[in-house]
Parts: structure tokens; C-alpha cells; sequence
């Protein structure tokens, strides 16, 4: 704990104290926790390696019941989910701690609770989280970011309650987790996007400080469930990026999953402990995709890339472009109501289409625009988080795209380049922009009230980033300008 914080201080930081699910009383008055394979056994007021579950009075509690980063609005691609759903919007929550220690974390500044800024933590109840949902004409709800494992009595109490409103519920985990809780999760959770960190026993113990079999064993339980999977695994330079890494993920997802169930390979970016090596080059991930599709599997996706023609979704049979996708944004282009080809005929694999709804109701679009906000694509930031702070309860924002010849009009770009509408309703202050082709160079976003609205930078579409000092933000090729806008 940082600054040799006294256990009772740490305790009061954190989120509501809730007895725990999946433990047993431990020798020496200790307690057992049953949640992962860990089996953490933990002394009175101390707790467990994921640093949100301890004992108090020998009875396993956890300290993060509501405890959430800020409840955002992205697209369910950034889950590394194509086959569900293409281009929906979600709703994403994240809390904090992890039951793993991968040193190239991507989002360590939540998973590691020492290094954790409780400015950028709210509490939520699971009726907030539902309301958020349908204020704002959410349909899928999504566990993500540091890992919703340690999360796991809000995330079954929430996702339940989800169901029971017709929301669908996403649980995006690298599933460090036993049986018994899988079984809950199985329950509740309608779609499951697991990321394999490798296939070798080393790795997951040096660098995840895991194993590598429990983890095996759960993705094999949720397969024969039924419930929708897909499997993603992140490639990092000189620990899993060599041929020989990537036929052994292959060959297990083709032996024990089938050829059908969608594979994504993830570019890293330097982060946490690991952060002497580039970012994944897209020729290691483009040659992993062909080397997947090579041994039979039929859909191989890249992660992170902001390249035309790489993620598309193609009819096994015929070959036409089912789902055109770019980076986070994706398109059904030739795909009927009931999943088949409109070419062939062919029945895909795409689950539940879905279509855009309209804004929220009472919006005056007609009203005069009082703030602008510029914001420029580098090579390291195709994606950002947009935070609102004010006291409206629902905003509309404009999002014009400009593009190559088109930067000196930043008031409304080219007409070839389409604007977004984006409404952000109660409860609902943080969403997703990111890049839509290779031509587009920037954003321009305007808005009607008096909020303020602030960048963060994505670096990857798993990442939530936290605020960061200004000086740093150079070190991201980060450009943003703002100015008010004059009404007339």
C-alpha cells in the first residue's frame, strides 16, 4: 500500500465493504478466497494480491462493491467483439485491482491499486448503472478495462439486473477465475470476449504471475456453454510476437474451440514496466492474421489498427464484404436481417444486427453553438475519451471529421467527410471518438450549453485513461485546440 497507508485508511478509501462470494475459513484464523486460482489465504486486516478482497474479523469481504472509473460510452468493437452486434454502442465500466501483474498492463494505473488516483473513481449502485443504460438508449453493457474478475458480486448483482431490463451484458476478462464463479457468470453474462495472454506456461508466470492452465480451462467452460465467444490476444514485441508463439495459439483455438470463433490479435503500446520496446509493428499482426487463417480459422481480426481492408467481416462461401469495419467504426454493407449473405444466401456467424437509434428526445438542434473544440489524429492517438463537466443533464455534440486538404475548414470540414451526432444524457459524461478512414486528419466538435468538455487520450482500445499531467501529453503527438464560439 502506498505511503504505508494504515489498513483501516486503505478500507475508507475504497468502495462500499460487502461480504465476498467464494471463500472458506483458512488454518490460523485466516480465510481462503475461492474467487481465482490464486487462493489467496489472508490474515485478519490484510488483504488479498488483488488488493480489493480481505478479511475482517474472519469473514472474506470486498472493498470495491460500486467502485468504478467512470461509466463511458464506446462501441462494442473496442471490446474485440465483431461478431455481436457490429457497431453498437456500449456502455463500459471498469473498477479496480486485478488478480494478475502483467508488467506490459495496459491500464495499470486502475489494475494496481498502489498506483491508484481516487480522483477517478465514483460510486455507482447497479440501478444507477441500468438507469444510465436507458436514459441514454444503451443496449449493451459491458465489464472491461482492469478486470471485472474482482468485481465479481457488483458485476453478477448488475448484469442480472441488466437481463432483467433486456440490456445485453459483455464480460471482456484475460478470465483468471475458478469454476464455481464462471458457472454465475455463465447466468447473466450474454457475451464473452477473453483475452489469451499466450500459450506457454513460462509466460503466464513470469509475466502475468498466473498459470496459464486455469485460464484454459475456463474459456473451454464458457465454449460449451453456448454463450457467445471470442477470443483476443495481445502481441508484445520479443514476449509473444514470433511465429512459433502465435501456431500454438492457433492450434489450441482451432483443436478446442473451432474454426468458427473469431480471433483478434492486439497491438500493444508501451506501458507500466514494460516500456522499452515500440509499439507492435502491423506486419507482426498482419502476419499472425494470415497465419491463423492459414490453419483454417475463418475470422482473424487486428486490434489497435487504424488500416482499411484488415477487419473486415467476409461471407465464408462467396467472399463479399459482410461488415466493413475501420479501426473502432463498423458498417453492414451486404448482410440481411437474419445474418445471411445478401449475395449467396450463405447464414454468417454476426449475431442480433443492430440499428442506430435516434437522439434523445427535446433536443434543440437549431441552437446556437457556444464552445468548439479542435482536436488533431497522430500516429499514436486514433481514439479519445471526451469528458464532460457541468450541470446539464443532456448535451448534443457535433462531430464534423476534416481530412487531407481540408484543415484550414475546421468549422465544417469537407462535405464528403459525414458529421456524428452524440447526446449525452443523465448519469452519461464520458464517450469515444475515434478515427473513421485514412484521409481523416482531426475532429471539430461543437456543443450548445455552457459544459466544459476536456480530451484524454486512447492509446489502445482496451486503455481508459486516467487525467495526466499536461507536461506528458507531448510524448503522445497530442494536439488540441479550443476556443469559444461567438453567439449570434
Amino acid at each position: 500500500m502506498k505511503n504505508k497507508q494504515s489498513y483501516d485508511e486503505y478500507v475508507n478509501q475504497l468502495g462500499k465493504v460487502q461480504d465476498a462470494m467464494h471463500w472458506q475459513p483458512y488454518k490460523d484464523q485466516r480465510v481462503e478466497c475461492l474467487l481465482c486460482p490464486r487462493r489467496c489465504k489472508i490474515r485478519n486486516n490484510k488483504t488479498g494480491s488483488c488488493r480489493v478482497r480481505g478479511s475482517i474479523d474472519g469473514v472474506l469481504k470486498t472493498y470495491n462493491f460500486g467502485m468504478a472509473l467512470t461509466a463511458t460510452e464506446e462501441f462494442i468493437e473496442t471490446e474485440a467483439v465483431n461478431h455481436y452486434r457490429p457497431g453498437a454502442r456500449i456502455l463500459s465500466m471498469g473498477n479496480v485491482g486485478c488478480m494478475m501483474n502483467c508488467s506490459f498492463c495496459q491500464n495499470w494505473e486502475t489494475s494496481q491499486v498502489k498506483y491508484l488516483d481516487h480522483k477517478a473513481i465514483q460510486i455507482y449502485s447497479p440501478q444507477q448503472v441500468i438507469d444510465i443504460c436507458n436514459a441514454n438508449q444503451i443496449e449493451v453493457l459491458s465489464w472491461t478495462y482492469n478486470d471485472p474478475v474482482v468485481w465479481h458480486e457488483f458485476v453478477l448483482a448488475t448484469s442480472k439486473l441488466a437481463q432483467a431490463n433486456g440490456i445485453r451484458t459483455l464480460y471482456k476478462s484475460a478470465f483468471y477465475i475458478e469454476k464455481e464463479p464462471v458457472e454465475e457468470l455463465i447466468d447473466c453474462i450474454d457475451i464473452f470476449s477473453i483475452s489469451l495472454k499466450s500459450m506457454s506456461e513460462r509466460f503466464y508466470r513470469r509475466i502475468t504471475k498466473a498459470k496459464l492452465q486455469p485460464v484454459l480451462d475456463r474459456i473451454i467452460q464458457v465454449q460449451r456453454s453456448q454463450r457467445h465467444l471470442e477470443i483476443s490476444q495481445l502481441i508484445v514485441p520479443e514476449l509473444n510476437d514470433n511465429d512459433e508463439d502465435i501456431k500454438r495459439t492457433v492450434s489450441w483455438v482451432r483443436t478446442n474451440l473451432g474454426i468458427d470463433v473469431p480471433l483478434h490479435f492486439v497491438a500493444f503500446h508501451p506501458a507500466y514496466k514494460y516500456s522499452h520496446v515500440e509499439r507492435t509493428p502491423v506486419s507482426t499482426l498482419q502476419r499472425a492474421r494470415q497465419l491463423a487463417f492459414d490453419a483454417g480459422i475463418k475470422h482473424v481480426y487486428l486490434g489497435n489498427v487504424n488500416k482499411a481492408n484488415v477487419n473486415d467481416t467476409a461471407c465464408v462461401e462467396c467472399g463479399l464484404t459482410l461488415i466493413k469495419r475501420y479501426g473502432l467504426t463498423a458498417s453492414v454493407e451486404n448482410l440481411n436481417g437474419d445474418g445471411t449473405c445478401r449475395q449467396c444466401g450463405c447464414q454468417s456467424s454476426i449475431k442480433e444486427l443492430w440499428q442506430e437509434k435516434q437522439p434523445l428526445e427535446n433536443i434543440e438542434i437549431a441552437k446556437p453553438v457556444r464552445n468548439q473544440l479542435t482536436f488533431k489524429w497522430s500516429a499514436s492517438v486514433q481514439a479519445i475519451h471526451i469528458v464532460r463537466s457541468g450541470d446539464n443533464a443532456i448535451d448534443l455534440v457535433k462531430i464534423q471529421p476534416f481530412g487531407v486538404g481540408a484543415d484550414q475548414d475546421q468549422s465544417g470540414g469537407k462535405s464528403e467527410y459525414k458529421p456524428l451526432l452524440r447526446t449525452l444524457g443523465p448519469g452519461l459524461d464520458r464517450f469515444i471518438v475515434c478515427k473513421r478512414s485514412d484521409s481523416e486528419t482531426g475532429i471539430v466538435m461543437q456543443w450548445h450549453s455552457e459544459n466544459q468538455f476536456n480530451i484524454l487520450p486512447v492509446l489502445d482500445r482496451a486503455h481508459f485513461p486516467v487525467p495526466i499531467d499536461q507536461s506528458s501529453i507531448g510524448s503522445y503527438s497530442y494536439t488540441l485546440e479550443k476556443k469559444q464560439v461567438r453567439v449570434l
